[in-house]
Parts: structure tokens; sequence; C-alpha cells
């Protein structure tokens, strides 16, 4: 039941296998008033009105983004599982994911829902639909899908400008880490569950991969596509130079950390033999959001020590 539990977390949080697309706008007035045409993420077509004032956000990142881009007060309910930035826990939680509610949503009469389709469905989306509440469908898998995440909420909801200076402070940011580290051989094990659970790792497609390239380093398993359960014996034979580990510590429990650091078997492996293991916050560098700058800055801080 514990592993169970563990891992219907773990895919939440990680948000696995996002379907991805490219949200574009298709009409671009010169001021963001009066109605205008949004295309999703999902290549879905929505007219609006005008700017959304009275928004849900079902999906962690997307309320993320929304008050990265000075749009919070405009969130009048937010998914369980969005717990960020802290002003974010003070509104309204509404059931999301597997158990979305959407006369709930309805109930609530926001003028725009975002959310991603995970969990969530079309019949779902249709309900809010015919209730005459506008859906956008938001996800990314890269950084670049991130951008356009951000312009196309922000187009939504009438902070185009705001959106515009957050991706290009996001994209000086990843340019100003990625030029000065140090392009090598050094492989990166990334742990998202650890032993007690059944050992998983990211492979390609993943925003830890993409980080860690950025980085100057390799990823340890490059022959693994999304998240990917593996075993102790590969970790130990592929031998990693650093270890990072998302996973989330117990009180009164030696971190995860320690806990790597003490395993039986693993003292030959590098990492753990100089001291080279971290943990980082998983909504950081898992979330499709601006975020993703402070888990590069973290670990570019492990790797080089600076």
């Amino acid at each position: 039941m514990k592993k169970r539990q563990f891992a219907l977390i773990l895919a939440l949080a990680l948000g696995l296998s996002l379907l991805a697309s490219c949200g574009t706008v298709l009409e671009k007035p010169e001021e963001n008033t009066g109605s205008f045409q949004l295309v999703d993420m999902e290549g879905r077509v929505l007219n609006l009105e005008g700017p959304a004032e009275r928004v849900i956000a079902l999906t962690a990142s997307d309320c993320e983004i929304l008050f990265a881009l000075g749009a919070g007060d405009f969130v009048i309910a937010r998914g369980q599982y969005c717990n960020y930035p802290e002003k974010a826990l003070e509104l309204q939680a509404i059931s999301s994911g597997s158990e979305t509610n959407t006369e709930q949503i309805i109930a609530l009469k926001p003028d725009l829902v975002i959310m991603n389709m995970m969990d969530q469905t079309l019949k779902q989306i249709a309900a809010m639909e015919k209730a005459g509440i506008p859906v956008v469908v938001n996800s990314a898998e890269s950084i670049d899908e991130v951008y356009k995440s951000i312009e196309l909420i922000g187009k939504a909801v009438g902070k185009d400008m705001e959106a515009e200076t957050l991706v290009s402070d996001m994209r000086k940011n990843f340019e100003d880490i990625s030029s000065k580290s140090i392009q090598g051989e050094k492989t990166v094990y990334f742990e998202v569950s650890p032993l007690e659970y059944g050992l998983w790792t990211a492979g390609k497609g993943t925003f830890m991969d993409e980080i860690v390239e950025l980085l100057g380093m390799k990823n340890a398993f490059p022959d693994v596509s999304g998240w990917a359960e593996i075993s102790q014996e590969q970790v130990i034979e592929r031998n990693p130079d650093y270890i990072v580990t998302i996973s989330m510590g117990t009180l009164g429990q030696p971190s995860p950390t320690e806990e790597i650091m003490s395993r039986r078997g693993w003292q030959g492996i590098k990492a753990v033999s100089e001291g080279a293991v971290t943990e980082i916050d998983s909504d950081e560098i898992a979330r499709p959001g601006p975020r993703l700058v402070s888990a590069a800055e973290g670990l570019y801080a492990f790797f080089y020590g600076d």
C-alpha cells in the first residue's frame, strides 16, 4: 500500500507523460482588449471575449506561471496540488487530476480554466465548455515549450508584456549558466524514486536530462526515455560521477542523501566515494515553469562549487 501511495505521489509531482504541442496566438491586436483567438497546446482553437479575470488553474505549474506573471489576483481557485507560491495556498483548493470535479468548477463561474491532459479528460472539457467556460489545455515537455506555455497563458490573461519579459529573463539566465559550464564527459544519475520503493530515473525527454546537458554533463541513463524503472546493478555498473535525488525525506529518518551514501554495495560508485550526492526540490526541476531556472542554478553550484 505504501509503495502504491508513493507511486501516485510521484506521478502527480513529476507530471508523467504530459502531452506537448505548440500554443500560438491566431490574432494579436495591438492591445489585449476585446475578443481574440488562441490555439492551446493541444491545437484547440479558443474564442475569448477578452482577457480572463476569473481563472481556475488545475495544474501546479500553471498556477506558478500565473503568479510569476503578476496575475495571481485573477486566480479564484487552484488544483489541490498547487502549492507555490505560498500565497496560492490561501486560495480555495478544488479536486483535480483524476478526481477533477467539473460541477465544482462550474459553480465557481470562472471565465477561464487552465489544465493539462495528464488525468483530466476530453469529456470534462466538453462539460465545462457546454457551461460556457473556455478551457486552455497547457502542457510542455521541453524548456522551449515552457516559453510557449508562458506566452500562451500571458495572452489569455492580458499579460503579454509580462510574459515576454519572463521568457526573456529565463532565456538569458539559461544562456548565462550554459556559457560558464564546462562541456565534458562526467555523468549524472537522477534518482526520482528511492530504493525503498524501487529505483526510477529520468532519461531523455525530461527537464532533468535537458538541464544536465545544458550544464555540460551527461545523463548516466541516456538510453532511457522519460521516467523508467532501473536496478541497483545498473547504477553501480554505470558508476556516475554525481547523484541527484528528488526523493522526499521522512521526519526522524536519515535524509535521502544520507540513505544513498550508506547503501550496501554502493561505496565503489564514484559519486558516493567522493560525496558527490545531493538533493533537489522535485517541484523546481520537474514542473514546466519559471523555477526550472532555480533548479539549474542549484545544480550548477553543486557540480562546479560556485
